[in-house]
């Protein structure tokens, strides 16, 4: 017999810890909707979010290098995966409710404009007297409103409790029915859990980038990164010497598990501290549940740091970076002097946004291939050797 909604329920409600939330206590959409016959609530979230034209145009988004520089290196879409399915394994060892955890992971980084977090701040400062950019706005803005193939509502229509996921600090996050501000202080576990995932996930795979592009060395981050020369120092002792291929992909897979074994424990931890029994007790704490081990953050935050100075400040990466986010800033002003080019579409957006908003949509929506094939398109030329791919 088929499993259906009803019974993937109850089997949440049997498996998952009682401070995890479960899909049948969601407080629903903002549009109310016949549920799912063979998927929970937050099942439909996650495929409706995989479904969207957003999370498609990830794949030719930058992560740290720009799309198309090398063939094995990420792209915002293989970091949005590889985000998922670190948040998952943590949500399952914590029995937290690997759906929502997975849907968050998935959309978080759908606000992402071209060029990543140059593309961002450059977008924030060009709309900063017109409510400013960031990506996780952009986010929760992309599945409320811009998203459009339903009939009966603009964006995605997700679970509130996905959408609290997105929001992290947005102040314009609307409270479900009957709650008040002071009884929110922290989004639910399984948003704790994605939120951390993130940076598991691009500290330890930035790192193989910077590897794989050559602009890291491994015999400089044995010497300098005590994260780095910890998990190389416990593969060398498991398994002797390895071809360098091999050995980078199992430091950087001791790195993940050494990363996920303490936020798990940690958290384990600091739930039995608090004694939190449900779900909403969860989001009273004042302080996230969902956090490193204090020796673990600081060796982070030292990595983090090494990264920034090695790896996203290095010419190879902030230069291509700051030549195609000169691209994204003459596009933004030529639409705000020409908006009738944006199409036919954009009439809507500024009725209800203004003209500043409008553009910034339209130019947060753009891979980093259009964004090029744009700009030459408009001004004849390429910027600094930049060419479509």
């Amino acid at each position: 017999m088929p499993v259906t909604r009803l019974e993937l329920e109850e089997r949440e409600g049997r498996f998952l810890a009682p401070y995890a939330q479960t899909s049948a206590s969601t407080r629903g959409r903002v549009y109310p909707e016949e549920p799912p016959t063979w998927r929970t609530q937050f099942q439909r979230d996650r495929d409706r979010v995989i479904h969207s034209r957003a999370f498609r145009r990830l794949e030719y988004k930058t992560q740290v290098f720009l799309n198309g520089t090398g063939d094995h290196l990420r792209t915002r879409l293989t970091h949005t995966m590889e985000v998922a399915a670190i948040a998952r394994n943590i949500a399952r060892a914590l029995r937290l409710n690997e759906d929502l955890v997975e849907t968050i992971a998935l959309a978080h980084d759908l606000g992402h404009p071209p060029f990543g977090h140059k593309g961002e701040f450059l977008l924030h400062r060009l709309m900063r007297e017109h409510g400013g950019f960031n990506h996780n706005g952009q986010s929760l803005r992309i599945v409320e409103l811009i998203e459009r193939k339903y009939p009966r509502f603009h964006g995605l229509n997700l679970s509130w409790e996905v959408r609290e996921g997105l929001a992290k600090h947005q102040s314009d996050f609307g409270l479900p029915p009957g709650a008040t501000a002071g009884e929110r202080h922290q989004p639910s576990l399984e948003a704790q859990i994605a939120d951390l995932a993130d940076e598991v996930t691009y500290y330890s795979h930035d790192l193989d980038d910077g590897l794989d592009s050559g602009l890291l060395d491994e015999r400089r981050l044995v010497g300098e990164v005590e994260v780095w020369a910890a998990a190389a120092r416990s593969v060398q002792r498991r398994f002797g010497r390895l071809p360098a291929e091999s050995r980078r992909y199992y430091t950087i897979r001791e790195i993940i598990d050494r990363q996920v074994t303490d936020v798990v424990l940690t958290t384990e931890q600091r739930l039995a501290t608090a004694g939190v029994r449900t779900a909403d007790e969860v989001r009273a704490c004042r302080r996230p549940l969902v956090r490193y081990s204090p020796e673990r953050r600081r060796e982070n935050l030292a990595l983090r740091k090494y990264l920034y100075r090695n790896l996203y400040y290095h010419p190879e990466v902030a230069e291509p970076n700051r030549r195609a986010v000169h691209m994204l800033g003459e596009l933004f002003q030529h639409y705000v002097r020409n908006p009738r080019e944006m199409g036919a579409a954009s009439k809507v957006g500024m009725r209800r946004d203004g003209l500043h908003r409008t553009v910034c949509d339209f130019l947060a929506s753009l891979t980093d291939r259009t964004c090029i094939v744009e700009h030459q398109r408009l001004f004849g030329l390429t910027v600094g050797g930049f060419k479509p791919c």
